[in-house]
């Protein structure tokens, strides 16, 4: 089942009454486990053993991890005790985390790594082994799935408490509405609301249903529209101009953005009807001014993983300003390497960390320079800060969606002064899209200006619809959601990672 769909939505309407009929907390944890084993059956049944077995070493490794030191010891051998089974438990965090880290690494670069060694063949018989089992599907979530269990670990590793029993984290850890994509969340902030067991109550449920609206007119009023002009244009680019090529690299930007975030808006809107807060994930990250304040804004749960399980542990900004843009460009080639096999990914995360990197210098040069620091205040400085950075962030998208050396280099090659094909513009503009070059660039535009609108709206003028206008607005959102989607259901590009 995908979100949106009648399957999902009449699967989450029987969780939800079931979930509340229910007295018993742990009736309602096993509840929850048996629907995120039946949803992730449902999108990939093959892989839901190893995703079980997965959750089952987290769980084991997180319970050796908590068992405390033996308070009968002598005092005479408690140090040499302590020191063993600090040790112990340093061994098993390694082992916690390396399980996670090499099924991960495993499954997004076993091919490449194959191909590399030309290894077409590595059994030595004469039957080469078919691409299908190097080339398999990656299972969908793993990504989520291991960034959660090595968060977990390394919090019960400093003393948070581990899970009392295997319902309580598989409850957590199979949540169906972030099992795919996130939000990145904390075992001990979800299992706390499931034990409070609060009701949403009326205007919790109204807010349930209007994000999951709004996810809905997200991912299929705009975003899978838009995702059409991003497909025709990447997947022609040899025929492609250069402004054909920059249109379709705003236009996916803005894709990514939509398709995401409508995903956490249903996931969020779901958790909602059964009680659970989700963190937000995006803070309209295409009107911040600094890469900083950028990642700050755009995937903030990945954001605060990187943060708090790489960036803090290698030192942070506490020992120099040289170590802490060494510190800033590691984490962000990880989140490249994170994000796929190919050099492209591993491109957008050296540009980000660049840009990192160049921000934290002018943090530094602007406190010897009071002049320079008053400028980026003003609105000049403001709207040139705006332009460095989305103009950074919007380019690095190329290398996100074409991450293969031979596209993104043909992109790159076609950038300027490159004038399509005569047949390219008039199969995809007029034809396929029924509109200009012009009017799709002003129609997008339009898009981020009502992002911009309602991100004032919310920040600047605090005003925000009130939960009769949502309930009235929700039937109307979800029919033109369903009216005007595209022929075929596209997939969230976040599947991919």
């Amino acid at each position: 089942m995908i979100l949106p769909s009648l399957v999902y939505l009449l699967f989450l309407c029987s969780v939800i009454g079931i979930f509340w009929t229910l007295q018993s907390l742990q009736a309602r944890v096993w509840l929850l486990m048996v629907a995120g084993l039946v949803f992730y059956a449902s999108l990939q049944v093959q892989y839901l053993l190893l995703m079980v077995a997965l959750v089952l070493v987290t769980f084991f490794v997180a319970q050796a991890l908590s068992t405390p030191l033996d308070w009968r010891i002598a005092n005479a051998r408690w140090q040499v005790a302590e020191q063993g089974w600090n040790r112990r438990r340093s061994r098993l965090l390694g082992l916690g985390i390396a399980t996670n880290v090499l099924l991960l690494l495993g499954f997004k670069y076993l091919a490449g790594i194959l191909r590399l060694l030309g290894w077409s063949n590595p059994l030595g018989f004469n039957v080469a082994i078919p691409n299908s089992l190097v080339d398999g599907v990656m299972p969908l979530g793993l990504s989520f799935f291991c960034f959660e269990c090595i968060a977990y670990l390394v919090d019960v590793y400093r003393g948070s408490p581990a899970a009392f029993n295997f319902s309580d984290f598989g409850a957590y850890k199979f949540f169906f509405p972030k099992l795919i994509s996130g939000p990145i969340t904390r075992f001990h902030l979800f299992i706390d609301q499931l034990e409070q067991g609060k009701a949403p109550g009326l205007v919790g449920s109204v807010e349930g249903v209007w994000l999951i609206a709004c996810g809905a007119v997200k991912k299929l009023l705009i975003a899978d529209h838009i995702a059409i002009l991003v497909n025709l244009s990447f997947n022609n680019l040899q025929r492609a101009g250069s402004t054909d090529i920059w249109l379709a690299t705003f236009a996916y930007g803005l894709q990514l953005y939509l398709d995401f975030s409508a995903y956490v808006n249903i996931a969020r809107g779901s958790a909602l009807l059964l009680g659970i807060h989700l963190p937000e994930n995006f803070d309209a990250p295409y009107f911040s001014t600094s890469l900083a304040d950028f990642w700050r804004r755009w995937h903030m749960s990945l954001g605060d993983w990187l943060r708090n399980y790489l960036y803090f542990p290698l030192g942070g900004s506490r020992q120099g300003l040289a170590r802490t843009c060494l510190n800033l460009m590691v984490v962000m080639l990880v989140a490249g390497i994170w994000h796929g096999n190919n050099w492209g990914f591993l491109i957008w995360g050296a540009l980000h960390g660049l840009g990192l990197v160049i921000h934290r210098l002018t943090q530094a040069l602007a406190k010897d320079s009071p002049d320079f620091k008053v400028f980026w205040k003003t609105p000049p400085g403001v709207g040139l800060a705006w332009i460095l950075t989305q103009s950074l962030v919007f380019f690095s998208w190329l290398f996100f969606r074409l991450p293969d050396p031979q596209q993104f280099t043909l992109a790159l090659q076609r950038l300027w002064g490159v004038e399509a094909d005569p047949q390219f513009v008039q199969k995809v503009y007029l034809e396929a899209l029924g509109f200009s070059y012009g009017q799709l660039g002003i129609l997008l535009l339009g898009v981020l200006g009502v992002m911009a609108i309602a991100h004032s709206c919310k920040r600047s003028l605090k005003v925000e619809l009130n939960w009769p206008l949502k309930l009235l607005l929700v039937p109307l959102f979800s029919w033109l959601a369903w009216l005007l989607a595209p022929a075929q259901a596209l997939p969230y590009i976040y599947f991919d990672f």
